[in-house]
């Protein structure tokens, strides 16, 4: 039985020899995947870092745009609240002139405006309407060949005037005469104000 032993052992070392070079490999195998692993792992963490630094950038970007935007919408508004409140201002100032420096307004509104017909005012207006007025217009339209009679009738207006001619009537009220200036007026008061 001795040859059955040896062999048996010469089996068994076979065997043990066979096992540890699977192990071996088996290890080898393992670490090598193992290194792959960490390798993928390093460069998917890479990888994430630079698309979170990215989204991050970005996100910050968006940020200071729409802050920006903000900003500016912000500005824009408190511009246009100046220049409207400047614009009010002015046309507050013109309704609320002394009786002669309101009717000197006036006159040269109407002499711009030359048409033979009647003027129209408010009730307001008519009641501290000078005297002379009608005859100082009409020496001012004298040149124009145009005629103006003050109306007795009144007009509900805030400063101004009312002109009827031929069956047409022009609306030269101070709130008319701004309403339709009105782009002009906003471009030249932001001009003054922020140039």
């Amino acid at each position: 039985m001795a040859g059955l032993d040896k062999i048996i052992s010469q089996i068994k070392e076979e065997s043990q020899k066979a096992a540890e070079r699977t192990r071996a490999e088996a290890r080898s195998k393992a670490d090598e995947i193992l290194a792959q692993a960490r390798a993928d792992a390093e460069r998917e963490c890479v990888d994430i870092e630079r698309r979170s630094k990215q989204a991050v950038a970005n996100i910050l970007e968006r940020g200071r745009t729409a802050a920006e935007l903000k900003k500016r919408g912000a500005v824009l508004a408190e511009k246009q609240r100046l220049i409207g409140a400047t614009i009010g201002m002015a046309k507050a100032e013109l309704k609320g002139l002394e009786t002669g420096a309101y009717f000197d307004m006036i006159l040269k509104l109407a002499v711009k405006s030359a048409q033979t017909g009647e003027l129209l005012l408010s009730k307001k207006d008519l009641e501290r309407l000078p005297e002379g007025f009608e005859d100082r217009l009409n020496a001012a339209l004298k040149d124009k060949g145009a005629v103006l009679r003050i109306s007795g009738d009144t007009r509900d207006i805030d400063g101004g005037f009312v002109l009827t001619y031929g069956g047409i009537e022009e609306n030269c009220s101070i709130d008319a005469l701004f309403d339709a200036a009105h782009e002009v007026l906003q471009d030249k008061v932001q001009e003054i104000l922020f140039s």
